[in-house]
């Protein structure tokens, strides 16, 4: 058995929270474990208070099934909402437990899957958005060397060798919409220490580097590391794939995602409970409740997708779809 943790908080991310908690419920009824949904709570990092604020949206977390975790903010706050994820690992209870970013649907058994969480792995699905090409700075190999020299991490072990030196594919360059490990306090302090470091001390290798957003993504390869995983194998396809759908904005979803993460998306959002708070948020309002996902949809062939994210960005943009 194992627990399942993401994050919530006022505004989009209490609804997405919904759509998470019904697709689990719905797709995985024989899940065992317990989604807890981590809450920033008021703070000097927070100028606003982070925690849901609609209350038939908590209401209906809890009767999804669903804990509302409270967690303190001491480090990153509002200046890095990404933060979150590290710091409420320190408050989940100790045992294996899958991370999952809350624009996260659950499509079909997650407790089916053959995790191996003495061995962390972290989600394949992303782009090569960091490090940056600069024109007088390192380049990519130098950048992630000397991370890891410092973090003490053996680099070559995490090399791909199928790709060239300076691609960003050799490089354990990884999404953090999804991670496990069989320890939150272990994995949780281990994270926090390396963001942290990087976050207040860069070092001369990330000169004229942006950190943020990327400074999640940037610490996870290390922390990976350190316990000694890395990317994820072929028994771990079903994240990304089958079993999960990262969808990371509604209109993306509907433009480039699966006939069945549409259909889960619009099965879990029909129950009269459930559209009574989803569609208080504009984009499920328009996209799922007035159908104008349809229209999205219609505008991509899911078979000849666009290579760079940001052009189906900008699609959706002129078309008047890109609602977050």
């Amino acid at each position: 058995m194992f627990n399942i943790l993401a994050c919530v908080q006022a505004g989009r991310l209490q609804y997405e929270a919904v759509l998470l908690a019904a697709s689990l419920r719905a797709m995985a009824p024989g899940f065992a474990g317990t989604l807890f949904l981590a809450e920033p709570q008021p703070g000097p990092l927070w100028p606003d208070d982070p925690r849901v604020a609609d209350p038939d949206a908590r209401a209906l977390l809890r009767d999804l099934g669903a804990v509302v975790l409270p967690f303190e903010s001491r480090v990153f706050g509002a200046a890095y909402p990404n933060g979150n994820k590290i710091e409420a690992l320190a408050a989940l209870p100790e045992a294996p437990f899958l991370f999952l970013d809350t624009d996260t649907l659950v499509l079909g058994a997650i407790d089916a899957v053959p995790y191996d969480f003495a061995r962390p792995a972290a989600s394949l699905r992303r782009e090569g958005t960091w490090p940056a090409e600069t024109l007088y700075g390192p380049g990519p190999d130098a950048v992630w060397r000397a991370l890891h020299d410092r973090f003490g991490t053996d680099f070559e072990a995490t090399l791909d060798p199928a790709w060239p030196a300076d691609h960003w594919r050799r490089y354990l360059y990884l999404n953090a919409g999804w991670f496990f490990h069989e320890s939150p306090a272990a994995f949780g302090a281990r994270y926090l220490a390396v963001a942290r470091a990087i976050r207040d001390d860069p070092g001369p290798a990330l000169l004229g580097q942006e950190l943020f957003p990327w400074l999640d993504q940037i610490a996870l390869p290390m922390v990976l590391a350190h316990f000694g995983g890395g990317r994820p194998g072929p028994a771990l396809a079903g994240l990304d794939g089958a079993v999960t759908c990262h969808w990371r904005a509604l209109p993306l979803l509907y433009a480039r995602e699966s006939d069945a993460a549409v259909a889960v998306l619009e099965s879990v959002c029909a129950p009269n409970r459930v559209k009574r708070v989803l569609k208080r948020h504009p984009p499920l309002h328009r996209l799922v409740y007035q159908g104008e996902g349809a229209r999205a949809r219609a505008l991509f062939d899911r078979a000849a997708l666009p290579p760079r994210e940001q052009t189906i960005r900008n699609v959706l943009k002129r078309e008047g779809l890109w609602l977050r």
